[in-house]
């Protein structure tokens, strides 16, 4: 087969823009003068992407804004399942956004063009009838993660574990001394990193109960000190004003350099989410909490499939670190479990050298192996 080929990709959001260019850099290897086209972000745009829409026109958040979206988005999955069709790719891969992209692979596959969905839907963990839609959309999965692929493995559809970019990016030797020179705080000390959210309603419902959190753990050991890395410019503004409360306590807030800030600390509190993987490729003991809208929280407790929500349990498929969610995560309940780590460091210890042996597990070139399953696809008759 020529090199030659034309490739379709479509990503939605930032971090899918990050997934897509580096993948466009490892096809690159298997055919040098490919193509790409679809939707694509800056980083896809710099390597020579032709992007029939903007990216950001795919990110919607929540449940309202994608109805008020909704008839621009049909036409333009409408506008990309036409075009593929007359032009169609040698391959076509929707990079997460699942909402989005599994539709359009499923009417694509359906017209003989070759599709590949990079990075699971959590179809594992609920609504677990997609994987029926799933099958019938893709010739091929792309997971990040291990128990990912053995979910598809069980339910017959082809899937290959490609590794996460994070365990490529983040080192396997963190430098807490290096981390705290960096931020500027002492190298010797006792430190936790509060992270409570990276969007609005997130910091709204655990900023203060992680700020009071530190004022119970400080009633306990005094020489603790916290920082609280902000996600964005705004996150900063908003944590800024709940800490008016607590001016009187060792709590330090810092604009963005939530890495620099786990690798510095001791011990991290943080609110369920992708943040909970990063923590454990930085191999920190951590206690994870989280709050949502009651109502919200009794759906998804009816819905959910699995009996843990952060990464690091789902990875073990055991409770590894503490979750405390809901009405469990308690100034109370999540001092003792961050304090517990200080007073049993052979038990912070253990689950940090656990982490180093998941962090292996993960590291697996994951660009390069997704781009050479891709290859192997184009290239199956």
């Amino acid at each position: 087969m020529s090199d030659h080929i034309h490739i379709g990709i479509v990503v939605g959001e930032a971090s899918g823009d990050i997934l897509g260019a580096a993948l466009m850099q490892e096809l690159r290897r298997h055919f040098p003068t490919a193509e790409f086209s679809g939707i694509g972000g800056p980083r896809m745009l710099a390597q020579g992407f032709h992007s029939y829409f903007p990216q950001d026109r795919l990110a919607v958040m929540g449940l309202v804004e994608p109805l008020k979206r909704l008839p621009e988005l049909l036409r333009i999955r409408k506008f990309l399942r036409e075009h593929f069709i007359a032009n169609p790719p040698a391959v076509f891969i929707g990079v997460d956004s699942p909402d989005f992209t599994i539709p359009l692979e499923a009417s694509l596959k359906e017209k003989g063009i070759k599709t590949v969905h990079y990075v699971s839907p959590s179809v594992w963990a609920w609504r677990q009838k997609r994987i029926i839609k799933i099958a019938r959309a893709v010739d091929l999965m792309l997971t990040l993660l291990p128990f990912e692929a053995k979910f598809y493995q069980e339910h017959h559809v082809p899937v290959e574990f490609v590794g996460h970019h994070l365990a490529d990016e983040i080192p396997l030797h963190v430098d807490k001394i290096a981390a705290r020179k960096l931020l500027g705080l002492p190298e010797e000390g006792r430190i936790v990193a509060l992270l409570p959210g990276s969007r609005a309603s997130e910091v709204e419902r655990m900023g203060e109960v992680f700020m009071r959190t530190a004022v119970y753990c400080l009633e306990q050991d005094p020489s603790l000190q916290f920082i609280i890395p902000a996600a964005s410019p705004d996150r900063y503004r908003q944590l800024h004003i709940e800490l008016n409360e607590f001016v009187d306590f060792p709590i330090e807030l810092i604009n963005g350099h939530s890495h620099e800030a786990m690798a510095a600390a001791d011990v991290v509190l943080l609110a369920s989410g992708t943040v909970t993987l990063e923590a454990l490729l930085l191999k920190k003991p951590m206690v994870v909490a989280y709050k949502m809208a009651p109502l919200t929280f009794k759906i998804l407790s009816w819905l959910v499939k699995t009996p843990w929500v952060s990464l690091p349990n789902l990875l073990a498929q055991k409770m590894l670190v503490p979750e405390l969610l809901q009405n469990n995560a308690t100034p109370e309940t999540l001092s003792t479990a961050v304090m517990n780590y200080f007073e049993n460091p052979e038990e912070a210890q253990t689950l940090s050298q656990t982490f180093a042996q998941m962090h292996i597990e993960l590291k697996r070139d994951a660009s390069a192996r997704a781009a050479d399953a891709v290859a192997r696809l184009i290239k199956q008759q």
